[in-house]
């Protein structure tokens, strides 16, 4: 079977929603991606076969084949086709996997993927709320789903309140999480282990560099003070994700590509896997989903050595590592999106960023990413650093 590489990495450093990036447009951020992409690799973008964007709120400055926006945006040439996919907060995971897909199955050889969003810009969920205040329609839930489980309030907050319950985790579990992710980032950043991952960003004021949303002086009594999105629940904002905005990207090549432009590989694609689940509790896919990854791997967790999985909520990673029975020492090494934010679309790629680097930072083989996604799905990539 042909392989798949990742030759290049990059990511803006994240902005808080109305913070360093708000006058960034979301295509011009794509851009910067991509433009970094290719001049870290040191080729012409014209060898590009195609550009496969990740973006959760497609509307706005986020619509009309926006990821062919970013490619025009971009000093790429015009040759260069894009596309734009939506696996809510796996896009640009899966992304990387159809980018991955389409070099192992021999029909492109060099594939960007990566995700873009701008929440600031693009409120979450704007593109269905916007519709229903102007009366358009009933919303993405029919009537048949309604019948079929009982339900249109297909809900991530209510989902990650579900799995918070099942594992029996408490909102102190779940409050002391958020912190470990928080001083995990802030030793990572002090440690300059972002610093190969940015691209710096121009900005009124200055240069955008670091991860907006970290928050050095965090302690269990400021997270224990945040109110709980519901009263009888254990969610609050502080042991959830943040609202960001970004932009993430991989440069993913074939064998035959590496000797063509003299390329030097930082990770070989091991394994591709997405499942589906119950829609309701939503969130808890990641579990199942890593069971078969490592399965059709031929491996077992222990021969993993890091492990990115998405900090949607505390209590997301909390079950997964609880399931898989996985170290948490070596869970999101370098803190996750409680602390760094979670620019939707673009969050899969980021992870897949920080993972390539934290493997050859560390000397590690392995690596697994994860992520729990709208609709009850979920995403694995393994890979091996090279």
């Amino acid at each position: 079977m042909a392989h798949a590489y990742i030759v290049e990495t990059a990511r803006t450093a994240g902005g808080r929603r109305g913070g360093a990036l708000r006058d960034w447009h979301p295509a011009n951020l794509g851009a910067e991606v991509l433009n970094a992409l290719v001049a870290r690799a040191g080729i012409d973008g014209a060898v590009i076969d195609d550009v496969i964007v990740g973006c959760v709120s497609q509307g706005g400055e986020q619509s009309f084949a926006f990821g062919r926006n970013c490619v025009l945006a971009s000093t790429l040439p015009q040759s260069v086709p894009a596309v734009t996919i939506d696996r809510q907060c796996g896009s640009s995971q899966q992304a990387v996997q159809f980018a991955a897909q389409a070099v192992m199955s021999g029909t492109q050889d060099v594939v960007v993927a990566m995700g873009v969003e701008s929440m600031t810009r693009v409120p979450m969920g704007s593109n269905v709320s916007l519709y229903a205040k102007a009366g358009l329609g009933e919303g993405p839930f029919s009537d048949r789903i309604e019948a079929r489980y009982g339900t249109k309030n297909f809900s991530q907050f209510i989902g990650a309140e579900m799995v918070a319950q099942k594992h029996g985790f408490t909102r102190e579990e779940l409050d002391a999480y958020a912190l470990e992710s928080h001083r995990r980032a802030t030793a990572a950043r002090d440690g300059g282990a972002f610093d190969a991952e940015i691209i710096p960003l121009v900005i009124d004021g200055g240069m955008h560099t670091r991860d907006e949303g970290i928050r050095d002086d965090a302690s269990l009594a400021s997270i224990a003070g945040v109110k709980l999105l519901d009263p009888n629940g254990m969610i609050s904002a502080a042991n959830a994700s943040q609202i960001c905005d970004g932009a993430a990207g991989v440069l993913v090549v074939s064998e035959a590509a590496l000797k063509k432009y003299n390329l030097t590989p930082k990770a070989r694609i091991v394994n591709l896997t997405v499942t589906a689940g119950d829609p309701v509790i939503m969130l808890e896919e990641p579990l199942p989903a890593t069971d078969r990854a490592l399965e059709r791997a031929g491996m077992k967790i222990d021969d993993i050595d890091l492990f990115e999985v998405n900090e949607a909520f505390a209590p997301i990673p909390m079950a997964w590592a609880k399931h898989t029975g996985a170290d948490p020492a070596k869970l999101n090494v370098n803190g996750g999106a409680i602390a760094l934010g979670h620019p939707l679309g673009a969050s899969g790629a980021r992870l897949m960023t920080t993972l390539v680097h934290s493997l050859h930072a560390r000397g590690k083989k392995y690596g697994l990413q994860t992520m729990c996604e709208g609709g009850g799905i979920a995403n694995v990539t393994i890979i091996e650093a090279l």
